[in-house]
């Protein structure tokens, strides 16, 4: 039985939880949410360890010690650019974790061999655990993979893969059933390889920038079986959690596939009839129009309206600092300059807003593209820093597109587009960018910060 003290400290930390995910949902409030939500994870760690008989506690402190080391070193080493590769990380080790649990728990159950009712729903739950769990941890490793690009990012089929994976996910079905029928670890082992090589197989088939959108899904997956783990567990704390973590999950998949304009069915299972997003592509040999900094810098000087569309280039040369200065200088102008931000630019949502927020860029200068879209054909010059898919035409004009149906930022209106890329080479879609070939497009070519650099120059000395 936990004894008072420690129910109402967990209670506590449930509210931590749920005050931190209010917190997370706007910049403003996101650091201070960010702070509740690890103490109330400490403070309910600490109740643990009095609140129990804690048995092999040499062990546990080695291993709290060890990951904590890990943890620190690798948060203070990773760059934005990797945060959402660290999310599917620390995702799947959640998801692993409650499958391991839960196959103790089930020796425990085997062991004392209790009856019941309640023992049959205990056994449910740590059916699902396990098997959820299972799928959790092996298809964020596959999501890290390629968002590391330690495998290729385009989607990886063959013949026969979707009589494997309905194979494989029947078969967790049937083990399931058999592990509640007759609990027994070596059932619970077998369905947790079967749950591993299902999150395989749901992973191989996503390409290109569908994998955050999996990533979102999986960390839904890891929530209900952290939740299902706490009733396992007799842990109302647990299954709190766990049911936040799930919901938020299931509701920033969905609000991800609209972004994305496809269905989450057609997300997962889109390339085995050639409808995911690719990822890869071919670089063009198609003309364009180039210019240095000082040709565009008298674009952009010269402007009353402009507007900046960053993307993924721009994480990856650690650019925003720069585009900040460049933004600050145009505004002393008297040029009324915004930042566009697609829901999923970057690599997840909120990507961007977090990479802008540590150049400081006011959150006001930030607008969503349901706000910014209709300002686009008033607007002088849209600069794109190393976005592409989010601007392509083709997700309005070429039907059997990748992209196609995927709502995208309205660059096309404007009455000039500043393209700054490092090659022709297309984006994470692998299809060519009409865009960059439009009469009023100009391209600056090199490194964003390095162009950039460039450009805050050209547009001092005019």
């Amino acid at each position: 039985m936990i004894p008072v003290w420690a129910q109402l400290g967990y209670l506590a930390a449930a509210i931590c939880f749920i005050v931190a995910l209010k917190g997370l949902s706007s910049p403003k409030t996101a650091r201070g949410g960010n702070l509740i939500g690890a103490a109330g994870a400490v403070l309910a760690c600490v109740i643990t360890f009095f609140a129990y008989d804690v048995g092999n506690l040499g062990w546990i402190l080695a291993a709290i010690a060890i990951g904590t080391v890990i943890g620190v070193v690798g948060a203070q080493r990773v760059q934005m650019t990797q945060m959402p590769q660290l999310v599917a990380l620390f995702n799947g080790v959640g998801g692993g974790a409650a499958a391991l649990v839960a196959l103790l728990e089930l020796n425990e159950i085997v062991a004392h061999g209790e009856d019941g009712g309640s023992a049959l729903v205990a056994l449910i739950a740590t059916a699902f655990t396990i098997l959820v769990g299972s799928v959790s941890f092996s298809g964020s490793m596959v999501t890290f993979a390629k968002l590391q690009e330690l495998m290729t990012t385009r989607p990886v089929t063959f013949p026969g893969l979707p009589v494997l994976f309905g194979g494989s996910l029947l078969a967790g079905v049937v083990l399931s059933i058999v592990l509640v029928a007759g609990p027994g670890l070596a059932v619970g082992t077998v369905l947790c390889l079967v749950g591993l090589a299902l999150g395989v197989l749901l992973v191989l088939p996503v390409g290109g920038a569908d994998v955050p959108i999996v990533i979102s899904l999986l960390n839904a997956f890891t929530g209900l079986a952290v939740a299902a783990g706490g009733y396992v567990l007799g842990n109302t704390l647990l299954l709190v959690a766990g049911t936040l973590v799930g919901a938020s999950g299931t509701f920033l998949t969905k609000l991800m596939a609209d972004a994305m304009g496809r269905s989450l069915f057609n997300t997962l299972f889109g390339a085995l009839k050639g409808g995911s997003t690719l990822g890869g592509g071919e670089i063009s040999d198609r003309p364009v129009k180039s210019a240095g900094a000082e040709d565009i810098a008298i674009l952009l000087g010269y402007a009353h309206r402009v507007i900046v569309v960053p993307g993924y280039g721009l994480a990856v040369a650690q650019a925003q600092h720069t585009l900040r200065d460049l933004v600050d200088v145009l505004g002393d102008r008297g040029i009324k300059v915004d930042y566009a931000i697609h829901p999923v630019a970057g690599r997840m949502p909120g990507h961007m807003n977090v990479l802008l927020a540590e150049a400081q860029v006011p959150y006001e200068q930030l607008r969503e593209m349901d706000q910014i879209n209709g300002d686009f054909k008033q607007t002088d010059v849209v600069l794109v820093v190393g976005a592409n898919d989010v601007v392509n035409p083709a997700a309005k004009t070429t039907p059997g597109a990748p992209i196609y149906g995927m709502p995208i930022l309205n660059a096309d209106e404007s009455r000039q587009i500043v393209f700054m890329k490092r090659s022709m080479r297309p984006g994470f879609a692998g299809i060519e960018n009409e865009l960059l070939f439009d009469p009023k497009t100009t391209l600056m070519f090199g490194d964003a910060r390095d162009s950039l650099t460039k450009l805050l120059s050209a547009v001092k000395a005019l």
